[in-house]
């Protein structure tokens, strides 16, 4: 029978939330459930209806969670190597490092796909561009600019880069290639790519 009357519907979302982190964590989302979210809360999966509205919406904002999970690591990465230690690794540490340590969760975030008819929310879209605003503004201090599209351009583009290296990484396709050291490579591009964007700043 379904407690309904346990939580408040705030802590009732956090508690939807964290164990649906916990379940995708542990099964990937192949291995999902709303039903199952419902049975380990002791709840019915009406409630998880009630507050999330379907089960893709719920997994948008457990992915969320994820992104605000991954932007607090990659902040932690940033402030233990200070303001004069080398931030450019820590970023792409930070990328790789959230993947191996919560694979399922981070492969759920872009395995995910919403129905046309269904967007993220204002709240989903705000927690997702942490992470993007983080690299956005390491990438400006790097090359010496103020944040401006170009940057942002700029920012977007090495985030692909890392990205790719990071997923054939976790997939496993980069060791099928011979290639035995995926971060210290994506690691290389992006330094190549900063250094050719120095040239240019220089040379206008």
């Amino acid at each position: 029978m379904g407690r309904r009357s346990d939580h408040s519907r705030a802590e009732l979302e956090e508690l939807i939330l964290s164990t649906g982190s916990t379940l995708i964590a542990e099964t990937g989302l192949a291995g999902f459930s709303a039903r199952e979210v419902a049975r380990r809360i002791g709840y019915s999966i009406g409630t998880i209806h009630n507050v999330f509205g379907t089960a893709d919406r719920l997994v948008a904002a457990i992915n969320t969670r994820s992104f605000k999970d991954w932007a607090a690591s990659l902040r932690e990465r940033l402030n233990a190597v200070g303001p004069d230690g080398d931030r450019i690794a820590a970023l792409v540490d930070g990328y790789f490092g959230f993947a191996r340590e919560h694979p399922h969760l981070w492969t759920a975030i872009f395995d995910h796909r919403l129905p046309p008819d269904g967007g993220l929310t204002e709240a989903d879209e705000t927690g997702r561009a942490l992470l993007t605003r983080i690299v956005v503004e390491e990438i400006a201090r790097a090359v010496g600019c103020e944040v401006d599209d170009e940057v942002a351009a700029l920012s977007r583009s090495l985030i692909a880069t890392v990205h790719g290296h990071c997923s054939f990484a976790i997939s496993g396709a980069w060791s099928l290639m011979g290639e035995a050291a995926p971060e210290a490579a994506a690691l290389a591009r992006v330094r190549e790519a900063l250094s050719a964007w120095d040239v240019c700043l220089t040379q206008s």
